[in-house]
């Protein structure tokens, strides 16, 4: 994919997040593609990827997630967004988070996800769950 083409793909996965709806957000990948959050257990395949999604979308029915930029580094491409959500889902703390991070991207010849490997600071996005952040 060129310049161009990346920016669409980052943006409609961005709008996939956005519809709250983890099919569309696993569709993204290949069908035996992987995801791993902050070094924990991957989600490999579609199905796997899509529950990761979801817990994400249960936790935050209003989630809004914006696409921040690309970078490229060696055969990856570093997809940075923007999170925010109410964390008022079932067991939720009703609290607000606003965090940052991303995903790296190693994409196949048929322009999908291989493996992402999301990243995010963990201990202030606990810190929001359980104190919340002012809304801007």
């Amino acid at each position: 994919m060129n310049n161009a083409e990346l920016q669409e793909f980052a943006q409609d996965y961005t709008d996939a997040w956005c519809s709250l709806d983890p099919k569309r957000v696993a569709e993204f990948y290949a069908e035996n593609g992987s995801l791993t959050i902050n070094d924990g257990v991957p989600s490999n395949g579609r199905e796997a990827i899509a529950r990761a999604a979801e817990s994400y979308m249960v936790a935050f029915p209003d989630l809004v997630l914006e696409f921040d930029g690309l970078e490229f580094e060696d055969d990856r491409v570093n997809y940075h967004w923007t999170f925010r959500g109410t964390n008022s889902g079932p067991g939720g703390t009703g609290n607000a988070v606003h965090f940052s991070g991303y995903e790296s991207w190693e994409l196949n010849s048929d322009g999908r996800i291989e493996s992402s490997l999301g990243y995010y600071d963990n201990e202030e996005y606990q810190r929001q769950l359980e104190l919340g952040v002012e809304p801007e």
